[in-house]
């Protein structure tokens, strides 16, 4: 499983898949009137527990050291993510592997990722509860 970084948000490869110039044109509603049932506000729902984005700050410290997350990766630090939400955090360091990710609860949206073996000396301020996973 692949996913893609696209200003700073994570998406999984296989939902650009559906996307075609046809689809898109056979899709619109007429006068831009956005219809929405229970159903498709529901699923949203649903999905918004199931991904969190990653910040373009963070994209890019993982990417210059060479992390990429699998899918089991990205479920461990979503049911992260999603424990700390439970408990009330708003913003949250996330101990994972060797990494450190400061992660917006509310936006569910990795911030930063720091390395371990970074430096020495590293400081964490503005953070309410820490998820080791």
């Amino acid at each position: 499983m692949s996913y893609r970084v696209i200003n700073g948000k994570l998406y999984d490869a296989k939902d650009f898949s559906d996307y075609s110039y046809a689809n898109l044109q056979g899709n619109k509603v007429k006068d831009n009137k956005e219809i929405t049932d229970f159903k498709q506000v529901l699923e949203k729902q649903i999905k918004k527990e199931e991904c969190f984005t990653i910040s373009s700050h963070a994209a890019q410290r993982l990417n210059s050291r060479n992390i990429d997350f699998d899918a089991t990766d990205m479920e461990k630090i979503n049911q992260g993510i999603n424990i700390a939400e439970d408990k009330g955090a708003k913003q949250s360091l996330i101990l994972y592997k060797d990494m450190a990710l400061i992660t917006s609860i509310k936006n569910r949206t990795v911030i930063t990722a720091l390395d371990k073996n970074q430096s020495e000396i590293n400081i964490i301020t503005n953070i309410d509860s820490v998820v080791m996973i």
